[in-house]
């Protein structure tokens, strides 16, 4: 199941919907058409638990391709949000985490040539996020080294502490596209939050799949384009620590809760490993897409005060 967060006009409330062939059937005035109360937000789709989103799938199968009156727009003429337009919280970031990167980020940012024992975790704030086609902000004074990340994100659905790893993949909610823009300049003292997390640096979505739709998250191929041209691809399956290590790991020191979301880290081919290096600049477009989920396209622009 594909699950948006989506504006019918400019004007409208952001609601939750599903995606099914051309149109996106909104998941509360779908409840309604059967005397059903429905979410209508992702995140209150997300605090249902399991029973909640299993209602969605009945109510989505009865509706079939002939969904009632007024419950559904064209997916052509809708608005597309980040799926979770202000998170709870910081999202979860994970450096370093594809071999080829390591060697890059070695080369060009001054990091450890070594494979990591352990993940390398920062986060990013809620503020970060934004949705389909929203611009990219390119602060001039604050950047001259603005660089991209095509990366999987896990949501969960269910939190906890200490959760074991045989057991991750039962707190996964659905998985998504995510963007790690990074100010690589903008590093102080070996910290990144503030070279990862201001306005804008959180590219999100399109939409969230469930994890029916996503048989094996550790086998899907990811990369991005800048203006057209190819900068990233490889495949989640060469992830130094998988999702379920990435959930053990962040949960032994940190409560995991419900709509939590990890970015699980980039492959090689950002701007900083290139010869000689790029950037982004306004004007560009960047395009980035996981397999089996979609494709998020960002215009880069001006943001620079005057």
């Amino acid at each position: 199941m594909k699950l948006v967060t989506y504006r019918a006009t400019v004007e409208d409330d952001a609601r939750l919907g599903v995606i099914v062939d051309d149109l996106i059937i909104d998941a509360q005035a779908l409840g309604a058409a059967h005397g059903e109360d429905m979410p209508d937000t992702m995140l209150g789709l997300i605090d249902t638990g399991r029973p909640g989103v299993a209602a969605l799938y009945a109510l989505i199968d009865a509706a079939g391709y002939t969904p009632p009156i007024n419950t559904s727009v064209p997916l052509s003429n809708a608005i597309l949000c980040a799926p979770i337009p202000r998170p709870r919280k910081n999202i979860w970031g994970v450096g370093l985490n594809y071999t080829e990167h390591v060697a890059e980020s070695a080369r060009a940012l001054d990091t450890s040539a070594e494979l990591p024992q352990k993940p390398v975790l920062f986060s990013k704030p809620p503020t970060a996020v934004i949705g389909q086609g929203e611009p990219i902000q390119h602060n001039s004074k604050m950047t001259q080294q603005l660089d991209w990340e095509v990366e999987l994100a896990v949501i969960m659905g269910s939190g906890g502490k200490n959760i074991a790893k045989e057991n991750a993949m039962g707190h996964v909610f659905g998985y998504s596209v995510i963007i790690d823009v990074s100010a690589r300049d903008n590093r102080r003292a070996g910290q990144w939050i503030f070279s990862k997390g201001q306005d804008s640096f959180a590219p999100f979505g399109p939409c969230i799949v469930t994890p029916d739709g996503i048989p094996d998250p550790q086998n899907l191929d990811l990369w991005l384009t800048k203006n057209g041209e190819e900068k990233q691809r490889s495949n989640t399956k060469f992830m130094l620590f998988d999702i379920p290590s990435l959930i053990a790991d962040i949960s032994t020191g940190m409560t995991v809760e419900p709509g939590d979301i990890i970015a699980s880290g980039t492959p090689a081919g950002v701007g900083a490993g290139m010869d000689p290096q790029e950037w982004m600049w306004p004007g560009d477009t960047i395009v980035a897409c996981v397999e089996g989920i979609g494709s998020l396209r960002h215009p880069v622009v001006d943001a620079t005060p005057a």
